[in-house]
């Protein structure tokens, strides 16, 4: 019964995925195909389905994710990202092909502001790409390297996806798993930037010939502003002077009136960011409510369990199960977007990752690193699709560089999974988890 519950759940799913169908509507669809045959009441499975779709976005947590989303819009069209991006190319500006360095160190910088892989593969590809195309630098090249570093903007906190995790794992501490993403964030950013610089010293790209036309100190100046929108945002929360949500409200305030004040935000524009930002929110939303229904099927036919049991059945070792997660994982990123693979696996792995010893913060920074690699590959890649098109290239041509730097990030996400350190000491040393090892 069980196994049958699931290849009508996850194959329905996928045939729907093949055939276009959007995603929300395919995680409904699929879920009442699999409780109909299962054996649950029609009348009943409304009642509760409607439940659950209300239960599921009746959250006051989940109103920081739109406020981080527009935070990121107004960043991006308010001159914040370009400042940024001027800070970095300063401090990268004496590495071999400087402005890829520059394209990664901006986007860490923008994510740890924005929280957002796609508005940061957006902003700095529209940003760096003329840049580096005066330079001489492969279209090809530069577009990699920019998709291949906008991830560290969903690891680096604030994160919209893993206040996503929070909610979904039943409330693990969000500013235990924003502290969490300092390290892995950086830990994906220099296994980027390395090989961009490896790469670059084979096509025989220089370093920065020509220098910027203000002083350093002028270029810090005029970042520092920018910048202090992270620390408002850390220090808030870890201070208890507000919550993730209302952090969220402060970052938009704070973005807002530095557009205003570098004169770089008009009204039109705002009112485009708002209903660019209210379309995305409500396409999270539909999603959500979706997979609540979806939560509800797996759990009444007792598909977790049965993955669970599986996964256990194969090897008792703890590296082994997570090796063969972090494997199915990147092939379920290749096509499945975030949003919606961190609703679905987040209750079917998560009880396998406490089997094994690993703590609820280690492994939602593993399943977010996880499924942002996967935002940089074909055939659903949300990074990559943007990144190409911002650059205006093909996905063809950027593929030969992005292989090579997808090694590099995977082994970073193995550093990850099996060095618990990385994921947890600075929560640890901040006081919000109790150790930094296994459990």
């Amino acid at each position: 019964m069980v196994v049958q519950a699931t290849l009508m759940l996850f194959g329905s799913f996928f045939v729907m995925l093949l055939a276009g169908v959007p995603i929300s509507a395919g995680i409904g669809i699929a879920s009442v195909i699999t409780a109909l045959m299962s054996g649950i009441p029609a009348d009943t499975f409304a009642l509760v389905a409607a439940q659950r779709c209300f239960s599921g976005l009746d959250s006051f947590s989940l109103l920081a994710l739109p406020f981080f989303s527009l935070g990121g819009n107004i960043m991006n069209k308010g001159g914040i990202a370009r400042r940024l991006v001027r800070l970095a190319r300063l401090l990268v500006g004496k590495i071999p092909g400087y402005l890829a360095a520059t394209n990664v160190l901006a986007n860490m910088f923008f994510g740890a502001v924005s929280g957002s892989s796609v508005a940061a593969a957006s902003a700095m590809g529209s940003i760096l790409s003329p840049l580096e195309k005066d330079e001489g630098y492969d279209p090809n090249y530069s577009a990699a390297v920019n998709i291949c570093s906008a991830p560290t903007g969903i690891l680096i906190p604030p994160s919209g996806p893993l206040i996503l995790f929070s909610i979904t794992a039943g409330g693990v501490s969000v500013a235990a798993l924003f502290m969490g993403g300092y390290l892995t964030g950086l830990a994906l950013g220099i296994a980027v930037a390395v090989l961009a610089v490896i790469l670059a010293k084979k096509q025989g790209y220089k370093a920065a010939a020509a220098k910027e036309s203000d002083p350093a100190w002028k270029i810090w100046v005029d970042a520092i502003p920018s910048l202090l929108a992270v620390i408002i945002v850390m220090g808030g929360i870890l201070g208890g002077i507000f919550t993730a949500t209302e952090a969220g409200v402060v970052m938009v305030l704070y973005c807002l009136v530095l557009s205003i004040i570098y004169r770089e935000l008009d009204l039109k524009t705002l009112y485009n960011l708002l209903a660019d930002t209210m379309k995305s929110s409500a396409t999270i939303l539909f999603l959500i409510a979706a997979s609540s229904i979806m939560s509800f099927v797996m759990s009444y036919s007792g598909i977790p369990a049965a993955i669970s049991n599986a996964l256990m059945s194969v090897s008792n070792n703890r590296y082994v199960l997570l090796f063969i997660m972090n494997v199915f994982l990147l092939v379920m990123g290749m096509f499945l977007d975030l949003t919606p693979a961190v609703l679905i696996f987040t209750p079917i792995f998560l009880p396998i990752a406490r089997s094994v010893g690993m703590s609820d913060v280690h492994f939602g920074l593993m399943l977010i690193m996880n499924l942002g690699i996967g935002s940089v590959t074909p055939p659903v890649g949300s990074c990559l699709f943007v990144g190409c098109g911002v650059a205006n290239v093909k996905i063809e041509g950027v593929t030969k560089y992005i292989v090579p730097i997808f090694a590099a990030m995977v082994i970073a996400l193995l550093l990850v999974t099996f060095i618990p350190a990385i994921s947890l000491i600075v929560p640890y040393i901040s006081g919000l988890v109790p150790g930094f090892g296994w459990n």
